[in-house]
């Protein structure tokens, strides 16, 4: 949580007032990203990923403007198996999300919330039960911000829950807090 709170801090003074010149480009480019984290019953994730924006739709909404993207991405994760012992398991996944900037889309910062399908190549195990099926819903919520000269670069805090939607008992679901830099290509 210590490097957490690190990594924010950082980003919030590198961020700073230059951030705020410069202007969101009006037809956002796709994303390659690294994020990682921490989650419940001492969890890890390490996951990259690509984001596709969707060209062509917006939406205004207040003062801001919503647009969306699609989010692909590949990792691993870590916990702890009933008997306590470390294990890990890769992850695959991919789904809609969206975004919405103040400032009719001009803000560095954004909001967003997405959710998706992923599947894991073991069960993992979750608030000592075993999650019952490999095949899970992962959702979020997460603030961000953009900066350089183009706002190429990206770091957002993101809260993460994995369940399969109680298709199946046991579905004790997992939460991740995790930090994610993103960079256009």
């Amino acid at each position: 949580m210590a490097r957490i709170r690190y990594w924010l801090a950082l980003a919030c003074l590198v961020g700073g007032a230059p951030v705020l010149a410069q202007p969101i480009p009006s037809n956002p480019s796709p994303t390659m990203y690294l994020q990682a984290g921490a989650g419940d019953d001492s969890s890890r994730a390490l996951v990259l990923g690509v984001t596709l924006p969707w060209k062509s739709w917006s939406w205004s909404l207040g003062s801001g403007q919503v647009r969306g993207h699609w989010d692909l991405y590949a990792g691993a994760w870590s916990g702890r198996d009933l008997a306590q012992k470390r294990f890990h398991t890769a992850v695959f996944g991919g789904g809609p999300s969206l975004r919405w900037r103040g400032q009719q889309g001009a803000s560095p910062w954004f909001l967003e919330a997405g959710t998706g399908l992923m599947v894991s190549n073991k069960h993992f195990y979750a608030s000592d039960e075993r999650m019952a099926t490999r095949w899970n819903v992962a959702s979020h919520i997460g603030l961000g911000m953009n900066w350089g000269p183009r706002q190429e670069h990206e770091l957002s805090l993101r809260l993460q829950h994995a369940s399969n939607a109680s298709a199946k008992k046991p579905n004790p679901g997992v939460n991740f807090l995790l930090l994610r830099y993103a960079h256009a290509f």
